[in-house]
């Protein structure tokens, strides 16, 4: 008896599944890059390809191609790639910038818009975009207006799926990186986290590689749109991926 159409594309799909998607990632070397990529190094379900300015050092055990090239020609890269996704986890910080805040923007936002730009034109359909709670446009904070500026500029770019995550305080160990303020933030959030007001709570603390399962997640979906993630919802996307990938459930923080 022959197969209906619809059992035929259900075994496409499940085959479909079987090969692992390529992802490129760039800002491989700060807290949630790092993450990505030792997270997706345990499962057979995504291939991250890297792209950066300089050479990355790669922890023992990790499976990930590398691409060495000025940012100018990273859609060069894109094109001889072809990922099915991008994950975007630029950024720098004013204390790095020694204070200057063009200097700041030049990376968050110039940097960030011109990779979604050469992405898009090289045929990258879904971008996976690091962001921050509480990014506003409008903000009279300069970090979190800048945030919501290049949310508000990589909107128009045109992929057929854009998420963008905004994580509250990031909790996990970051390489010659040490923030003082952060620091404390972290070592306080037990306490302060449910004690903040509802306005308040998208800037709770949220772990690192929660953050960076859920942009795997996202990566792989299909569905068209765009989407703004906050803890909440990052939390349900991370279990998606650990199902998919085939990782046992571990207990989250409420």
């Amino acid at each position: 008896m022959s197969e209906t159409t619809g059992e035929y594309f259900r075994k496409a799909d499940a085959e479909a599944t079987k090969t692992p998607v390529r992802i490129g990632l760039v800002g491989a070397t700060g807290l949630i890059g790092r993450r990505v990529i030792h997270i997706s190094s345990h499962s057979e379900t995504a291939r991250i390809v890297g792209i950066a300015r300089r050479e990355i050092e790669m922890p023992v055990g990790t499976r990930m191609e590398v691409f060495v090239a000025s940012s100018d020609k990273w859609g060069e890269v894109f094109e001889a790639v072809r990922p099915r996704a991008l994950i975007c986890a630029l950024g720098t910080t004013l204390k790095k910038v020694g204070g200057d805040e063009e200097a700041f923007r030049a990376v968050d936002q110039e940097m960030v818009l011109n990779t979604a730009n050469a992405a898009h034109e090289a045929g990258v359909p879904n971008l996976v975009l690091v962001s921050a709670a509480g990014a506003n446009p409008g903000s009279k904070n300069f970090y979190m207006r800048v945030k919501g500026e290049t949310e508000m500029m990589v909107s128009k770019v045109g992929f057929k799926r854009l998420d963008i995550l905004r994580p509250g305080l990031l909790k996990g160990a970051r390489n010659d990186d040490f923030r003082m303020a952060e620091g404390i933030a972290k070592t306080l959030s037990p306490i302060i986290d449910p004690l903040l007001p509802k306005k308040w709570e998208m800037f709770r603390s949220v772990d690192a590689d929660l953050v960076a399962e859920a942009a795997l997640g996202l990566a792989i979906r299909r569905a068209q749109g765009r989407f703004t993630h906050d803890n909440d919802a990052m939390k349900r996307a991370a279990r998606e991926w650990r199902m998919k990938a085939g990782i046992p459930e571990k207990e989250e923080e409420d």
